[in-house]
């Protein structure tokens, strides 16, 4: 059975050359809400607080037992008068804390390394 062979001169020959590509990419935190309900900016981002006095990226989201996830600035804030969750007012106890900007860095390097 003869089988044809390609040159490799044929096969780098494109059909068309890409010249534009937007990219969209839709995604969310395993959270039941990815804005923090006290100042109501989204976990990404910075609160407002660290918007204000420019310091974004010591910006931290803390999550509670509850899955629950806010600004640390907020919580910290919050829990002072409270003690519970904001959301489902359970005693509040954060099971860890990430910073801010690590949340969208982290969507651009896993774009960048599907592209």
């Amino acid at each position: 059975m003869d089988k044809a062979v390609r040159s490799p001169q044929a096969s780098e020959t494109k059909p068309f050359t890409l010249k534009k590509w937007n990219l969209l990419a839709l995604w969310s935190w395993d959270v039941e809400c990815d804005i923090c309900a006290i100042c109501r900016v989204q976990l990404m981002d910075a609160c407002l607080r660290c918007q204000t006095e420019n310091k974004r990226n010591e910006c931290l989201v803390v999550w509670g037992e509850c899955n629950h996830s806010f600004h640390n600035c907020c919580m910290a804030l919050w829990v002072k008068q409270n003690n519970r969750c904001p959301l489902c007012q359970q005693p509040f106890n954060h099971s860890y804390r990430t910073p801010a900007y690590i949340l969208w860095n982290f969507l651009i390097d896993f774009v960048l390394e599907v592209l």
